[in-house]
């Protein structure tokens, strides 16, 4: 079972997105909460896969409440639900940790799928919100896989797993390596590149792979 929380600081929202999730065997509402801070120590208490997060909300908003969760909580994955696909929000949000951003008109199968792909590590971003993204990136020549030579091995293994949605303690989990060396590779992977942060690495490393493959 997937635990899941709502955040939204619309009482008829939530109960609109529980009795959405409801029909589905793989997920379980642990809780709601009405604001960032509420999401925090609800978290904190029940112990959620996924958080459905709102963006705008009173008290804390929805990208700090991400901030805090993903910067605590590295198994917890947060999906953003907006009612607008503004640039910088979805920027924030992902920048923040978040693992996907949806749109709160998204059709209501979808929104399990999205479910299922980030608590699987996935990130999972709705229609064209992928595209706004890619575009601002830094590097029109990003895709390369002469760009991707530059790395060491073992940067390029951080790197396909960071692609993969692993948190920095995953990565280390995975690698045999300590916390401090991940968040080391991140550092020099980010300077060899010419990225900003995690996000533009991972869409670096799914595009660069796709025209490898």
């Amino acid at each position: 079972m997937i635990r899941t929380l709502i955040v939204d600081d619309q009482k008829l929202i939530r109960q609109c997105l529980r009795l959405l999730l409801a029909n589905d065997p793989l997920i379980e509402i642990v809780g709601e909460a009405a604001h960032g801070a509420a999401a925090i120590a609800q978290v904190e208490e029940l112990h959620p896969d996924v958080v459905l997060m709102d963006i705008s909300m009173p008290v804390m908003d929805g990208v700090e409440a991400t901030r805090h969760i993903c910067d605590r909580f590295d198994t917890v994955k947060v999906l953003i639900l907006s009612i607008d696909d503004d640039d910088e929000y979805v920027a924030q949000a992902l920048r923040h940790g978040a693992a996907g951003y949806l749109l709160k008109d998204t059709p209501a199968e979808e929104v399990v799928f999205a479910i299922q792909a980030v608590y699987k590590g996935y990130t999972h971003l709705g229609p064209g919100l992928g595209q706004k993204i890619i575009a601002q990136l830094p590097d029109p020549v990003l895709y390369s896989p002469q760009r991707w030579a530059q790395l060491t091995p073992r940067e390029q293994e951080v790197l396909g797993l960071i692609a993969k949605g692993s948190s920095n303690r995953e990565i280390a989990d995975s690698l045999f390596i300590t916390e401090r060396t991940v968040k080391n590779h991140v550092t020099s992977i980010l300077h060899r590149l010419n990225l900003r942060d995690r996000t533009q690495a991972a869409i670096f490393a799914h595009g660069t792979l796709d025209t490898r493959s």
